[in-house]
């Protein structure tokens, strides 16, 4: 018996083969579109067999498509727990497709009966060589045969792995946290610190999948190797995988309790451990044979899954790991720390910028570990710091892992530094890589420190004349007027970017304004993997506002022909009736503030709770410029609070380096 699921407006375009726009128009022309039974008033959720019912009387002849309603096929199959098993037999039917087509063609043929009764066996024997020989079933229910052909003629268009790569998305849509993905600019830049010619790899935390499938992309007759403590992420990553080679095997398991491959040796492990799990086998594992540079503290789990990947090198093979920067500093691992230096294991730290995992608060690094063939200790460790390089972070990272293993000693000011090995032994063994780059000789002269004082001094003389002039109250109160009734008189546009999901396709075409730049106050830096589902062009007078933020930020546009990118909205007011530096001050003044939600130390702001005065022109005009001069004040003593800072590390360094002494 089939179960009733809930579907979004989203879903309902899916199936519909439309978009949003369309959903809503219906519900407000279509007197029988089906009520809400779920969700919120912003988010409504309604009924599948409602929905198909709707669908199917008002499809006017469009073909409604195939693989979305195999989807919410499978959602009425099972309750949503076991959704993955059965994505994964699924997936497991579809190896047997792939590779046995002419069996299947036969079998198929047969009725359901026989299938039901047969398959199993088929798929079994098959999974057998490439996934596991339990990827599949015993038995199959009669009843879902017709569930197994569907699939199949989807495959029979689509292939066998898109087919497949489409229900896992799917899956991963409504079950967000349940598999996490390594974000795919961290995974190239691994794989590009390997190198290429690898032919073997391992990820004892794999996941999802997406380090050992760009893994395969790279070098695709490599023998692929993956474990995951999560038996759902571990099944869909393994048949994901066979889809796309034979020679991958996927286990499920902790990789540090129980090794799924105690005994194989690889060319490169590229991995993104968990992070402060103190629960990782300290009492049970004090004797493995792993730790031949120390017993892992119980509060460094991090130094075991280095010792364990290290343990899977074979000889010349090179580990990439995915590290918290704390790792590098706390004194319960400095001894574990100082004999992977000792030994010349540990041959470069890379600290990344901050942002470039989300939902991390703290630049990770990334550890490249050797194997090293002859024995030898290298007199060198590389330090890299690319947190001040957020828009190239990965070309300098792999440039300066280049040099060094070409043998040039390199010395980049702030940014790089072969380091000596003795000037790392010491009591700390501290390998944050800060802590070891130089400073550029030029800033510290004294001819570019006076310059530095000077500029501040301008900067000061510039900041006292941008705070306006102010006078006594408005002669009458402002009465304030919510932004939604602005829109209906049509006194501006209101526009809110979302990212895309999995499967639909950024908006491409011209630089993505971002967040970042917004806050920045920057123009757009964006790249095509910026954009939002949504082409939505910017124009001059716009005003854009982050939806995520520590403090409402409302900026006005000077440029335009820009992407808006995801977590903005644009307000775009009609300037014969809005002044938009009047509309920007009070978006985010602090009667405003109060109609946003408050989320610990950040704001989530939803600008259609704002509300505005209506001000004859000239009083806006005059409103606008006042709050244009608080916005370049704010500006200003920002840009001073940065040179500042710069000017005090710059006389420190001068000193400390013997570039300038005290002044009288």
């Amino acid at each position: 018996m089939r179960r009733d699921v809930h579907v979004t407006a989203a879903d309902i375009a899916r199936l519909a083969g439309v978009g949003r726009a369309a959903v809503s128009n219906w519900r407000r022309r279509h007197d029988d579109f089906p009520e809400p039974v779920g969700g919120t008033s912003t988010s409504p959720a309604f009924s599948l067999a409602e929905i198909r019912e709707w669908l199917r009387g008002h499809a006017e002849g469009r073909e409604l498509p195939p693989d979305e309603w195999l989807w919410q096929d499978l959602r009425t199959t099972v309750d949503d727990d076991d959704l993955a098993d059965l994505i994964a037999d699924l997936g497991a039917f579809l190896v047997y497709v792939q590779h046995e087509a002419d069996d299947w063609e036969a079998l198929s043929a047969r009725d359901d009966e026989t299938l039901a009764r047969e398959l199993p066996a088929r798929v079994r024997a098959t999974c057998a060589k490439t996934v596991s020989a339990q990827a599949f079933p015993e038995a199959v229910p009669v009843a879902r045969v017709p569930l197994v052909r569907s699939i199949a003629r989807l495959a029979a268009g689509r292939g066998a792995r898109d087919t497949f790569e489409f229900l896992r998305e799917r899956y991963l849509e409504v079950h967000t946290r349940r598999v996490y993905s390594t974000p795919a600019e961290i995974v190239a830049l691994a794989l590009d610190l390997v190198g290429d010619g690898f032919g073997s790899v391992l990820d004892p935390a794999c996941g999802s999948g997406s380090i050992l499938g760009r893994a395969l992309e790279r070098s695709p007759g490599a023998r692929l190797l993956g474990q995951d403590v999560d038996p759902v992420a571990a099944r869909l990553t393994a048949v994901r995988l066979a889809l796309r080679s034979d020679n991958a095997r996927v286990r499920a398991g902790d990789s540090l309790r129980a090794d799924a491959f105690p005994c194989e040796l690889v060319d490169a492990v590229v991995c993104n451990p968990p992070f402060n799990d103190r629960n990782w086998g300290y009492e049970e594992l004090t004797a493995d044979p792993r730790w031949e540079y120390g017993l892992p503290p119980r509060v460094e789990p991090e130094l075991a899954w280095v010792q364990h990947a290290l343990a899977h090198l074979a000889p010349g093979g090179v580990a990439v790991l995915l590290m918290p920067p704390a790792v590098a500093a706390r004194r319960s691992g400095r001894r574990i720390r100082s004999q992977l230096l000792r030994r010349g294991a540990l041959r470069a730290v890379i600290a990344l910028p901050q942002g470039t995992v989300p939902n991390v608060a703290v630049g990770l690094t990334l550890w490249i570990l050797c194997q090293a063939a002859d024995g030898g200790t290298p007199g060198h460790v590389l330090m890299v710091d690319t947190s001040g390089r957020p828009d190239d972070y990965a070309r300098v990272a792999v440039e300066a892992w280049r040099d060094f293993g070409e043998g040039r000693e390199l010395d980049e000011p702030g940014v790089s530094r072969s380091v000596p090995l003795v000037d790392l032994l010491d009591e700390d063994v501290d390998l944050t890589p800060a802590r070891y780059l130089s400073t550029a000789g030029d800033d510290l002269s004294p001819e570019h420190i006076a310059g530095a004082r000077s500029r501040l001094a301008e900067l000061f003389g510039t900041i006292a004349g941008l705070i306006p002039g102010v006078g006594g109250p408005p002669p009458e109160e402002l009465v304030l007027v919510p932004l939604p009734e602005l829109v209906r008189r049509g006194m501006l546009v209101l526009e809110q970017q979302a990212p895309p999901r999995p499967g639909e396709e950024p908006s491409r075409g011209a630089p993505v304004l971002t967040v970042e730049d917004v806050l920045d106050g920057r123009p757009a830096t964006g790249t095509p993997e910026h954009a939002g589902v949504k082409p939505i062009l910017t124009r001059p007078g716009d005003v854009v506002v982050p939806q995520i933020v520590t403090a409402p930020v409302a900026r006005v546009l000077t440029k335009g022909d820009a992407l808006l990118g995801p977590y903005l909205s644009l307000l775009r007011p009609d300037p014969e009736v809005l002044d938009p530096d009047f509309l920007a001050g009070f978006l985010c003044a602090a009667v405003n503030v109060r109609h946003y939600t408050s989320m610990s130390s950040r704001y989530r702001v939803d600008v259609r709770r704002a509300e505005v005065p209506l001000l004859p022109m000239e009083e806006q005009r005059r409103y606008g410029e006042a709050f244009r001069r608080l916005a370049e004040f704010r500006s200003a003593l920002r840009e001073a609070a940065a040179l500042g800072e710069d000017l005090a590390q710059l006389v420190a360094d001068g000193l400390t380096h013997g570039a300038v002494r005290p002044g009288e």
